[in-house]
């Protein structure tokens, strides 16, 4: 009798000073239903916590290959350190995972059909799973789209739908399966990046490769979507205050912005690029306007 490959699959999360957070996040992942053909490494990356977080992973999940940061890796850096050593063994696909996602029991089992199933039909590809509000079941992270008009770029969120996988050009990096070859090809998250952008800017530099990006059927989760107050975002705050988030890691610092617009925007990448630094000193409130 024939048996079916083993599919090893490498779960890359970073934490930070959120213990409880991230121990009901990894519960949640050590409880998925999954056939035993399927081997679940995690790589997860503590950036110097100072709360207990290391030492309580390390009793709770003993299994969770424990990285460990000096405090300033940030979220990008923290999720290339598991990147790079999970590559550096080679699996079958890579699942980057937020700590603060509770996933379905079936969310892992979901990921991975959809991404055979567009294997079989497309090619390799990302496959993104959507997450939603806990309480109002609202979409807050998955994939997005590109809206172009001569004049415009924008970037637009997409709900997931129950039944179909649905095409995308991007992704939050919430949760996300890459597979193999496409990691092969575009390799780990862009290291100019900080905190973020890298997840946007790895899904557009995927699909300009030629690769698909998908979003699975349904909701695979629920996160909740971070609050933009008290932010450079928001116009409630002095322009000074917004200034010094805006050039923040948490913000657009201006050498992580200048790539991204220069690498995405296409020809008027030069206005977007002082739109967000105008608009923050000009007090104009952007907490509706998400990126």
């Amino acid at each position: 009798m024939k048996t079916a490959p083993v599919t090893r699959i490498a779960v890359l999360a970073s934490c930070f000073n959120r213990k409880a957070v991230t121990l009901r996040g990894l519960e949640s992942l050590f409880r998925q239903r999954l056939p035993a053909r399927v081997q679940v490494t995690v790589f997860l990356v503590d950036d110097a916590s100072t709360d207990g977080t290391a030492a309580a992973v390390e009793e709770r999940f003993p299994a969770v290959r424990l990285l460990r940061g000096d405090g300033s890796l940030w979220w990008v850096g923290a999720m290339r350190m598991a990147f790079g050593a999970a590559m550096a063994e080679g699996f079958d696909g890579y699942v980057w995972w937020n700590d603060d996602t509770q996933l379905t029991d079936d969310a892992l089992l979901r990921l991975l059909g959809c991404a055979e199933e567009i294997a079989a039909g497309q090619g390799p590809a990302i496959i993104v799973g959507s997450t939603c509000d806990p309480e109002t079941g609202a979409r807050t992270y998955g994939g997005w789209v590109e809206r172009r008009r001569w004049y415009r770029f924008a970037l637009v969120p997409v709900d997931p739908d129950d039944q179909r996988p649905t095409a995308v050009d991007t992704m939050n990096g919430n949760l996300v399966l890459i597979s193999a070859a496409v990691a092969k090809v575009c390799g780990n998250m862009e290291s100019s990046f900080r905190h973020r952008l890298a997840d946007h800017d790895y899904g557009l530099r995927a699909k300009k490769a030629g690769f698909p990006i998908i979003v699975a059927p349904g909701y695979l989760g629920t996160c909740r979507q971070n609050s933009s107050q008290g932010t450079w975002k928001d116009g409630a705050l002095s322009v000074g205050r917004r200034w010094q988030d805006l050039m923040s890691p948490r913000g657009m610092n201006p050498r992580e912005w200048f790539l991204y617009t220069r690498r995405h925007y296409g020809w008027l990448w030069p206005l977007y690029l002082v739109s967000p630094y105008v608009k923050t000193l000009a007090g104009v409130d952007m907490r509706e306007r998400t990126h």
